[in-house]
């Protein structure tokens, strides 16, 4: 799992207006969810949580966000909840964030990372791809970055499901073990029972 740090002030202003000139200033509003305790509102300096936003880069991490209040301060482990962009410019606008514990096992999904290129797809084959995401269970810096699967050998009328992914001996995997996850289709088969239909539907129309 990517973790990274961040850097976090808690706020006393709110409403629009209070958001408005926070993010004049270069800093973002944000608010801190957890399960027993109630929301913190937070700021966050723009430019540096971008910089770690672009890193993260729609991925699962875990951030170690050090939270200042006066002379105070906590550390909590975090995921990323919800991001607000401006539509035009993508500027981020507000940030959400969830924290999780260490220890307690909790449900993400992961992404599913195809490496290669399957021999079958060289011989005329199609690539037909069912998932992109898995969801497993875990504590959550036992999860993996992804789940890399390597396709290159799979031929025509190949594939794999979720029996066949690597998974750690720590991380529990929630889908069927028969769900397929990546198959390599014949070409001609579709043309063959587009054949088969079309002398049906002559074959009827004759009658």
């Amino acid at each position: 799992m990517l973790q990274f740090d961040v850097d976090a002030n808690v706020r006393n202003s709110h409403g629009k207006g209070a958001a408005r000139v926070l993010r004049s200033k270069g800093l973002t509003p944000a608010v801190l969810y957890g399960a027993d305790v109630d929301p913190i509102s937070l700021e966050l300096e723009t430019k540096s949580l971008t910089k770690t936003l672009l890193k993260i880069n729609r991925r699962n991490a875990v951030i170690k966000l050090d939270v200042v209040e006066g002379e105070k301060k906590s550390t909590r482990h975090v995921l990323i909840k919800e991001l607000q962009t401006n539509p035009i410019n993508d500027v981020l606008l507000h940030a959400d964030f969830c924290e999780v514990s260490l220890e307690k096992p909790i449900v993400l999904n992961v992404p599913i990372n195809l490496i290669g290129k399957a021999k079958g797809v060289d011989l005329g084959g199609i690539l037909e791809v069912s998932m992109l995401k898995v969801k497993m269970r875990g504590k959550i810096l036992d999860f993996p970055d992804a789940l890399n699967v390597d396709i290159s050998g799979l031929a025509i009328d190949e594939g794999l499901t979720c029996k066949d992914l690597a998974v750690y001996a720590d991380m529990e995997l929630l889908a069927d073990s028969d769900a397929p996850v990546v198959f390599v289709a014949d070409p001609t088969r579709g043309k063959v029972e587009e054949e088969v239909v079309e002398e049906v539907k002559k074959g009827k129309k004759k009658a």
